[in-house]
């Protein structure tokens, strides 16, 4: 996908509506990933690029009712049917580009990304933004609920060597934007690489 905003709002807008009756199996695979985020009761954690929010519900139980829950996402239509599945319940939904987040500095415990990082214009500044807003020692987890290679043979494409998911790419380009990698899962069922904010 091309990295240009545009085309991002274009793509999803258009697909929001029934984006999530063609994955309706992805709950737990959610829930998991949140588990392993490592969230505690009265965190504060934003989701980036939270599309129609399914994060948002397992993200909430995580950190309770004390807790902060922000969804950020760049589509309106998205942020609709994150409202229309009342998924809005669970965490503020706010409609903003992750390359500017509107939330000051060192104040969050965490980032959720699923989905994210093919998405990001400027992946090396994007993910510094994201480390702007977290204090020293968060966390972040890129997610996807399906690994890169089930993910490419859905899409009918090949993974080539220019994939930031792969951990070639991603563990320096994480490096240099403010996170250290901590773990890196790519299986058939899941994608996930968490990393923690340097101190």
């Amino acid at each position: 996908m091309a990295h240009d905003h545009t085309h991002v709002q274009e793509f999803f807008g258009s697909r929001a509506a029934g984006w999530d009756a063609r994955f309706p199996d992805d709950g737990p695979a959610y829930a998991a990933a949140v588990a392993d985020l490592g969230l505690r009761p009265g965190d504060a954690v934003l989701d980036a690029g939270c599309g129609t929010g399914r994060a948002l519900p397992p993200l909430r139980d995580a950190v309770g009712v004390r807790g902060t829950v922000l969804g950020v996402d760049l589509t309106p239509e998205m942020l609709d049917e994150a409202v229309r599945a009342g998924r809005h319940a669970a965490g503020q939904l706010l409609l903003a580009d992750v390359s500017r987040l509107p939330v000051r500095s060192s104040v969050l415990d965490a980032v959720f990304g699923a989905g994210l990082i093919a998405h990001l214009p400027r992946p090396h500044e994007n993910l510094r933004e994201l480390a702007r807003v977290v204090r020293p020692g968060g966390r972040l987890a890129l997610f996807h609920p399906l690994g890169r290679a089930a993910l490419a043979a859905r899409q009918g494409r090949r993974i080539t060597d220019e994939d930031l998911r792969a951990e070639s790419n991603l563990r320096p380009l994480l490096a240099g934007s403010g996170w250290r990698l901590e773990s890196y899962t790519d299986e058939d069922s899941r994608f996930l690489a968490l990393a923690v904010r340097h101190s």
